[in-house]
Parts: C-alpha cells; structure tokens; sequence
C-alpha cells in the first residue's frame, strides 16, 4: 500500500494506471483523429475496454466488475482524455450513468438479465435524463410513465443522449403520478426508437441522440427501484459522474502542457526557441500551475466519494474548477502553436473542441454555482 501518494493511494492504483495509459498509447491514440471526423464511436474499442475490465471500475468483484473506488474511476478518465475525451465520454456514459447508476439501483434479478452484457461492452448503455425542455431543471421533465397490467407505458422525448446511437440499454428517467422513477429500457421495447445523429462540435469520438418514447412498452420487473425514488438515484451518481468530468477536463490540460513544451523547445523564432520568450512562458508556467491545482482538487475529492457517502459540495467544487481548465489550457497550446495550433493535422485543436463540453455537461457551471451556494448556506448557518 502507498497511501502517501494523492494520485495513486495504492500499487492497485498504480498498476490501473500504467495499464490504461498503455492502452491509451497503443490502441486509442491510433484512432482517435479518424473517428473524430467521422463523428461515430468505435464500439470494438469500446470492447476492448471490456476485455480490460474497465466497464465495471466500481462494480465489486464479485458480480464480474473490479472492484474499485472513485479514484479509479477518476484514473481512468483522466488517462483516456489525453488521447481521446469524445472516446472517453462513451466510455463515462456507459460506466458510469449507467453501469454504475444501475448496480447501485437494481435488484439480483436485473443484474442478472444485465450486468454482464454491459460489462463485456456486447451491449452499449447510457442514461436518459435530458429532456428539450428540461435540463438543469430535472423536475421540469415531462417524460410520463403509466402502469398497465405488467408493464408501464413511457411517453415523452430525451435529448442530446450520449450512446444514443449505438446503445442497446438505458436508465431513463419518468414520471409516475408527478414522482421521477427510474426504469432500465431495452432497444427492443416496442414504441421506442431513437432520432438520427445528433451532430456536434466537439467529443466526436461518441454520438449523440433523442431517446423517443410513444406509447413505449416497458415490462414491470424493468422498474428500478420503487417509483418515485429516481431523483435519490440520480444525486448518489452525480457525484462520481461529475469527478470523472472534471479528470477528462484535466486529462485533456495534461495532454495540452506536455505539446506546448515540447513545441517551445522545438520552435525557433528570431534565432532562439520560443520559450525564451516572456509571453509564451506565460502561457506554459500558469497552463501547468492550473492544471495541477485541477488534478490536486478532483484527486483529493474523489478520497471522500463512495456510495454512502454525501461529497456533493467537494464535487461541485472540484468539476466547477476543474471544467474550464481543459479548454483554457487547450487555448494556451493553441495559441503557443500559432496556425500549427489550428490545424487538424495536431491534436490541440480537437482537445480544443473537446473541452468545452465539461463546462456544460453533468450540470452546467451555473448549476455548480448555486449548488455549492446553496450548500454552503446550510453549512455555514447564521448564528
């Protein structure tokens, strides 16, 4: 054991590491700038990240996953991100709004119909939560659901949902009698389809779809929980959810701080290398000194984040700091690079695209703002 390191607490740790920086390395580097153009997901990569175990990070040994903590969790995220964030964001979708979400919220039964698959990767999942009308504001969701015999009948529309595409599962969110209840539904729930390809600017290593119920028929024993307990099964994930956002955001400064000092080595301006030069120091010295700030906070955080416990405010914090980071740093390496910089033959400009996201998804910084506010209030009453 080495609990005197923040960023690997054990050899566990430290191995999961160097494992999936290898596989970042080999295998989804190579892919990355191809699959961004073509904005689709690899899902036999996404398999291979099954065959590596990385689909049930958080899921106990026991029923087929790894075993692991938040901080794994976090690892991975921030190693995939160097290399591929639209890949890892799938990746996100599927470990953690769903895998994740679902062990968490199911019973024996349903694990039993599932979990496999979607530790394998043979079956693609996600999580349908956004609505077009309501997105920050969950309670505002519209998405009905109604007991009938032994089924319920969903109506109602999910949007901008990552895995859309391909995935064959997902945790959707509806009402019973006014109550948000959580329901794992199938590709083969009859009046279920999904809406084409959502195009996007950024994190185009995975799609993005409407999840569209009409009169969709979804058996009794897919109720996950009891109904009207969804919202305690969203706010127990966010908060892992939100870590792992904030690891991509800092995976992605990593990646950008080791490009803009190798090129202020490399580059030659007026007979000397850039980095002689006070402006471009300044972009490479307060780069670095953010982005460890970033890792430092999401890392330390991630120590306090199990399924029993309550980190909200650690986790708002850290993914309201750390979000931004990402693309300020990303900006920076653009900026160092000059026109290289906005090319498609470096990556800088795809990180670029990429980062932006984090500020946005799993709860806006807006919401990460009245979050910690509101929480705060209460931690600190007035006297």
């Amino acid at each position: 054991m080495r609990y005197d390191d923040l960023f690997n607490p054990t050899d566990e740790h430290r191995m999961l590491r160097e494992m999936v920086a290898d596989f970042t390395k080999s295998e989804v580097e190579p892919q990355a700038a191809a699959h961004d153009e073509k904005g689709v997901l690899n899902v036999e990569l996404f398999r291979r990240a099954g065959e590596l175990g990385l689909l049930g990070i958080t899921i106990p040994e026991a029923d087929g996953g790894s075993g692991m903590d938040a901080t794994a969790s976090v690892i991975v995220h921030h190693e995939l991100s160097k290399s591929d964030p639209g890949f890892c964001l799938a990746y996100l979708a599927h470990s953690l709004l769903f895998v994740n979400n679902f062990y968490q919220s199911s019973n024996a039964e349903q694990r039993g119909r599932y979990l496999d698959k979607v530790l394998s990767g043979e079956w693609v999942a996600g999580m349908g939560m956004t609505e077009p009308g309501a997105g920050t504001d969950v309670l505002a969701m519209s998405t009905t659901a109604v007991r009938d015999g032994e089924h319920y009948v969903l109506n109602g529309t999910k949007t901008y949902i990552t895995n859309g595409c391909e995935g064959y599962c997902f945790q959707v969110y509806a009402k019973v009698d006014g109550r948000i209840t959580a329901f794992i539904v199938d590709r083969d729930c009859p009046g279920f389809t999904t809406s084409h390809h959502i195009d996007k600017l950024g994190m185009r290593g995975s799609t993005m779809s409407e999840l569209i119920f009409e009169d969709c028929r979804v058996p009794a024993a897919n109720l996950l929980g009891e109904e009207g307990h969804g919202v305690v099964h969203m706010m127990r994930n966010l908060e892992i959810e939100r870590l792992a956002l904030g690891a991509m955001s800092v995976g992605i400064a990593d990646r950008c701080i080791e490009i803009m000092i190798r090129h202020g080595q490399e580059r030659l301006s007026f007979g000397q290398p850039i980095n002689r030069y006070g402006q471009i120091q300044r972009y490479i010295a307060e780069g670095y000194a953010m982005t460890e700030a970033a890792k430092c906070l999401v890392y330390n955080v991630a120590r306090e984040v199990t399924p029993e416990t309550n980190a909200r405010i650690g986790s708002d914090a850290a993914k309201l700091f750390a979000a931004p980071v990402g693309k300020i740093v990303a900006d920076y390496a653009m900026q160092v690079m000059g026109g290289s910089g906005y090319c498609r033959e470096y990556p800088v400009e795809r990180l670029w695209r990429d980062a932006k996201l984090i500020e946005i998804g799993g709860g806006t910084l807006e919401a990460h703002q009245k979050n910690l506010t509101k929480d705060l209030a209460r931690k600190y009453p007035l006297a």
